[in-house]
């Protein structure tokens, strides 16, 4: 059982040893520890790129969120783009609620990742075979999942949908694996419902994404103080 804090508070840790601190884009970049912070931030936004083309390239299903990115151009009949962009802006409006602060991983997630990703694809040769298959698909589920960890571990904010993740742990209090379970199942199904196409690597992002996060974030977040004493 977690001790609580000197005020006799559960500290934001406790489950799952959750470490991501709230701060707003001006702290964090007056936080410590920037030698570290900063080449994380770029390793794991350029990792998590790469890892989702690899999972793409696999061809054996998209991830959760390009499910429903699919399923909404298709019920609306808008380009893939221009629901992706849909997607991120109602994402960002509930992050109000949630009193979830964006920052500079923020910003550069809309950048980097799509980069990688189209740098990957360039590279990257079609796999030949379902072994081959299979090994994208496994090393890109373990990419997104490490890489993810990475990026919000460097303490810069999340992307939109990872904000999404980081605003439900601390407002409910759940374990991450359970929190990012169920946004994955939840978006995946809406996709599917909506017309969009999974696959079993669809099925496999959905229960092992949330996991394999919960697991690599309290390995890999930098621990930097919390002057405010914020969740």
């Amino acid at each position: 059982m977690a001790s609580a804090t000197p005020h006799g508070r559960e500290p934001a840790q406790a489950t799952d040893r959750f470490v991501i601190r709230r701060l707003n884009a001006i702290e964090q970049l007056r936080a410590g520890r920037k030698p570290r912070r900063v080449p994380q931030l770029l390793i794991g936004l350029i990792g998590y790129g790469a890892s989702v083309m690899v999972l793409v390239t696999s061809g054996l299903g998209a991830a959760s969120w390009s499910v429903l990115t699919e399923g909404v151009s298709k019920s609306i009949d808008i380009s893939f783009g221009t629901a992706t962009n849909l997607i991120a802006v109602v994402v960002l409006v509930a992050w109000i609620p949630m009193r979830e602060l964006p920052g500079v991983g923020t910003l550069f997630n809309v950048f980097l990742v799509g980069i990688a990703a189209d740098a990957t694809a360039s590279i990257i040769p079609r796999p030949e075979g379902v072994g081959t298959e299979a090994l994208y698909l496994t090393t890109g589920i373990i990419g997104i999942a490490f890489f993810d960890a990475v990026y919000l571990g460097a303490q810069f904010g999340a992307g939109p949908r990872d904000g999404l993740m980081t605003g439900l742990v601390r407002l409910t209090r759940q374990p991450i694996a359970l929190v990012r379970t169920g946004i994955e199942v939840t978006v995946a199904a809406t996709g599917w419902i909506l017309g969009g196409t999974i696959g079993i690597g669809t099925l496999l992002i959905a229960i092992t994404m949330g996991p394999l996060v919960g697991y690599f974030l309290p390995k890999v977040a930098v621990d930097i103080p919390d002057r405010n004493n914020r969740d």
